[in-house]
Order: C-alpha cells, then structure tokens, then sequence
C-alpha cells in the first residue's frame, strides 16, 4: 500500500485541526464543565459550516465525497483535541450504514441534516446479556408496514441527543436485521449513564417500539459485517490522535520539568519509557492506516482490522500508562489536560472488543486457516 496521505486527507487534517485549536479553548471546556453540557454544541455547528461533518456523504445530500481514509483523518484530529462532540456515533455507526444500506427516501430524510449539524444518529449494538453485536436477544416483529421492537441495549451513545438510532434486532430464529427507532417515541425509554470519557450514553428499553428496517431486515448480519470494520477503524483512529497528544504533552512535560538541575527527559530511563511510547504510537498508526486502507479499496481486511484494534488497545494503554508515569503527580490532577485524554484512550480500548478479544479472533481465523 501507499502510506502518503492524499491532498484530501491533507486538507481535512488542516481544517479540523484549525477548527478543534480555535474554538475548544481550556477555557471553553471550563465553560462546558461548569453548566454540564452534555457536548459542545457551538464545536458542532462550527464543524457542520466548514462541510466537516459532511465529509463522507455524497453531494447530492451535502457532503464532499472523501472516504473512509478522509473520515479517519478527521477522527485522528477529533482524538487529539478530546474533542466532545459525537464524531464517531453519528458519522461511523449513523451515517455511514445509512448511506450505504438506506432506501433513497432514507437517505434524502436523514443524511443532510447530518451534513448540516442538524440532526445526530447513533446505534445500540450492546446488550448486558449478549454482548456479540450479531447475536442480539432484543426481537423484532412485523407489525402492518413497520416492525415492533422488544429487548434493552446498553451504552447507547448520545441516545438523548440523536434523532434516530440504529438498533439490531432478532426477525428470526437465525435472522437479523437493523432498524432506525426515534428514541423519543412511544415504546422507548431511556436512563442515563456516562461513559468513561465522559460522554452521555444510555441505556434504551424497547417495548414494542416502532421500527423501521433498514435494507433487507433479514440480513443485517450482512449490514453489520461491511458496518463494524469501519466502525472499529474509526476508534482505532480516535485513538492514534489520543496517544499523539499524550505523547506531546508528555515530550513538553520532561523537557520542563526539573530535577537535579536538568530536565528530567535527559536522564536515560525516561528517555527509554518515552522512546518505548513512541514506538507504540506508530505501530498504532501503521496498523490503523493499513486497515483502513483495505477497507477503502474493497479488500478482505477482517484480521488487519483485528490487529489495528489490538495495537490501539495494548499500545494505547501503554502510552497512557507512560504519559501517567512520567508526569508523576501532576498527571492525575484532574485539572490537567492529561486526565481527559487517559479516561477517552480507556474508553476506545473497550469498545468494540478489547486487545484480548481481537487477538482471539486473530487466533481463531489463524486456526481455521490452518485447518482448512
């Protein structure tokens, strides 16, 4: 593969790195701190009036066609900023199935007001007893033109916020399908929770809840195969922007710091630790674009995604747990910007699967592989 970046990637890096330093200010999150808000509806709109959160939507509803390589450019620069806006729940589990598994009037509904900064989509995939995105216990029954939907999902991003949720749902003893519920309808009921990074998720109890299937709704485990890939790289990429900025700040931290007269990033051992995370940080760069990559020109890439998804967790946290170390005390003072980027880069590792889970996955393919 070509790791340059393109000029697309180049230029949607520029803006919102522009956009995220300009507009969230440590005074701005002190502002956003202080009155609760759920995300920073203003970062929003601003992000919305560049054509930003149009990035990868077609023309016709908005956006500026890039792809999947472009939308993780944007996610990198969203993790280096902890930026609190739901990049990733509306543009990667919303949009993106949406505008690829969505009936012409779905689309022309629901995708420009993304574009635009007026609407949010979400998904629920997480269910406390069947935490197998494509093996849900919530159900799904036809009911005249639509469907009913029963069953309770966990972590619900910014379900009080989105317009329309994806939510996977049983049609069958062997059949899935994905259906778009308004959180806000009859039959749903939401109780808040907060993620470790901070943002508002919920827990959504379905009780004949309206729903409207999304594609074909027997074959969402196809949906959901072309979905979680993508959705997996676009942490992956959240991620790499996180551990970047620890590692910067953390290069800021010891060449200021002073002990026995000199900055402490001259002595030998933290030198060491921080040559360690720096290490860390391109192997998560390189296995996320690599990933990526694939996806974007239609390859197989189930175990590059695996191994991008195993270095963002196993590696990020060791560059969180290098950043903590060498910042001594300071980096658990919740005042210091350390403390937002190390809770967000815990976040991203559990989702979608932990370092253990997918080097599992990687195991059991290797296996059946070798059987065959």
């Amino acid at each position: 593969m070509n790791f340059s970046t393109t000029e697309d990637q180049k230029a949607v890096s520029q803006l919102s790195r522009k956009i995220f330093k300009d507009k969230l200010s440590e005074d701005r999150r002190k502002e956003l701190d202080a009155t609760n808000a759920q995300f920073d509806a203003r970062l929003w709109k601003d992000l919305a009036s560049s054509g930003l959160l149009g990035t990868s939507l077609a023309d016709e509803y908005g956006g500026a066609e890039h792809g999947l390589l472009e939308l993780c450019s944007l996610m990198i620069e969203a993790g280096a900023a902890a930026a609190p806006v739901p990049l990733w729940p509306t543009l990667f589990l919303g949009a993106l199935p949406i505008a690829q598994f969505g009936s012409d009037e779905q689309k022309k509904r629901l995708l420009p007001n993304v574009a635009t900064g007026k609407s949010m989509l979400s998904m629920a995939l997480i269910e406390i007893d069947s935490p197998d995105p494509a093996q849900p216990r919530t159900t799904a029954e036809k009911a005249g033109d639509g469907w009913k939907l029963s069953g309770t999902k966990t972590c619900v991003a910014i379900a009080q916020l989105a317009e329309r949720v994806l939510v996977t749902a049983r049609t069958g003893a062997d059949t899935v399908g994905v259906f778009l519920v308004d959180p806000k309808g009859d039959g749903v009921s939401l109780e808040a929770q907060t993620a470790t990074g901070g943002e508002p998720q919920a827990e959504m109890t379905l009780t004949g809840a309206s729903g409207e299937a999304l594609g074909d709704p027997n074959d969402g485990h196809a949906i959901l195969d072309w979905l979680l890939p993508r959705a997996t790289i676009g942490l992956c990429a959240m991620e790499l922007g996180v551990a970047k900025y620890m590692l910067r700040l953390t290069a800021k931290y010891t060449s200021e710091r002073q002990q026995f007269d000199r900055p402490i990033g001259t002595f030998q051992a933290v030198t060491q630790r921080a040559g360690d995370a720096y290490i860390d940080v391109e192997t998560i760069s390189l296995s996320m674009w690599e990933a990526a990559w694939r996806l974007a020109e239609g390859l197989p890439a189930d175990d590059q995604v695996s191994m991008a998804k195993y270095w963002a967790a196993d590696a990020g946290h060791r560059v969180a747990y290098a950043a903590q170390h060498l910042h001594g005390g300071i980096g658990f003072d919740l005042d210091y910007p350390l403390a937002r980027y190390y809770m967000l880069s815990k976040q991203i590792e559990l989702t979608l699967g932990s370092a253990t889970v997918h080097l599992r996955k990687i195991g059991q393919r290797l296996a059946q592989r070798n059987a065959g």
